[in-house]
């Protein structure tokens, strides 16, 4: 089993230390900017979807364009919200599996300390 690296002392070199090594995880807060980034990115698709539908009611001669436009509003609001759903679901993946990593070290940690109780005993 692998030995806990040794964390240097003091407040400063705690930070970079937690950046520079793996023993504590920074996705939580990661996770929530790329989430808020990807759904920015979501909403600006459903605005060209809207501006594209709107074009071609405008453009077109007018039964016709708002014949094409309204399907086309409507399918593109549906594919961002699927698209909405698949990220939310992707982005909660991640911190799940992230969560069982923090977990799991929890664990280890306890039972290295039982052993060692155990040990002393």
């Amino acid at each position: 089993m692998r030995r806990p690296l040794n964390r240097p002392k003091g407040a400063d070199s705690a930070v970079l230390w937690d950046l520079l090594t793996f023993e504590h995880l920074m996705t939580n807060q990661v996770i929530h900017i790329i989430y808020w980034s990807g759904l920015a990115l979501i909403a600006l698709g459903a605005f060209g979807t809207i501006g594209a539908a709107v074009g071609v009611a405008i453009r077109d001669p007018f039964p016709f364009g708002l014949l094409l436009a309204i399907p086309v509003v409507v399918g593109g609001l549906l594919v961002m919200g699927a698209l909405v759903l698949l990220w939310r679901s992707f982005c909660e993946f991640y911190v799940a599996i992230f969560k069982i990593s923090e977990d799991l070290a929890v664990l280890r940690a306890d039972v290295e300390a039982e052993r060692e109780r155990t040990l002393q005993s």
